[in-house]
């Protein structure tokens, strides 16, 4: 990592310079992760379409990378210097990925919230702590487990949801 100083208001100022080589093929697996990581941060996002503030400039710089890196063909310049991912970015087998994330992560949230819910349940309005003790943490994990057979099964061909209460 190369260090430049420059003077300012009396002290010296470190800026470090990073170089880094990528083939076209390394540098096309990190468009990938930096596409799918900007559709984790922009979900849930009124404008999923629209890169999140906090990394726009980032993604920018990377996108612009992408013709002298040799994968132009996986960003369209949209307007001058502001670039987003092509259709060949957005392909079938990214978004599969992106599909099965979302997947993944909506059953364990659901065992996750459906057990802890069960818990509390069992151990009643007595308990004071919000930390489980050993023998909480292991009956959290058996109602998880018993929810990860049911759901691994059956799917949600048996859920109901009780509008108003339990039953």
């Amino acid at each position: 990592m190369e260090q430049s100083g420059l003077a300012r208001g009396g002290g010296t100022r470190l800026f470090r310079r990073m170089k880094v080589s990528f083939t076209a093929k390394e540098y096309a697996r990190i468009l990938e992760l930096a596409y799918m990581g900007l559709r984790v941060a922009s979900s849930g996002s009124d404008a999923p379409d629209v890169l999140p503030e906090r990394y726009a400039d980032a993604a920018q710089k990377l996108f612009a990378l992408a013709t002298p890196l040799g994968c132009a063909d996986l960003v369209e310049e949209v307007a001058e210097g502001e670039f987003q991912p092509s259709d060949k970015l957005e392909s079938e087998a990214l978004l599969e990925k992106m599909a099965r994330f979302e997947e993944d992560a909506f059953w364990r949230e659901l065992v996750e919230r459906l057990a802890e819910r069960d818990l509390k349940a069992e151990l009643g309005s007595t308990k004071l702590s919000e930390e489980l003790t050993e023998d909480e943490a292991k009956r959290l994990e058996e109602i998880e487990d018993s929810y990860w057979r049911e759901f691994e099964s059956k799917g949600t061909d048996f859920l109901v949801l009780l509008k108003g209460g339990r039953g």
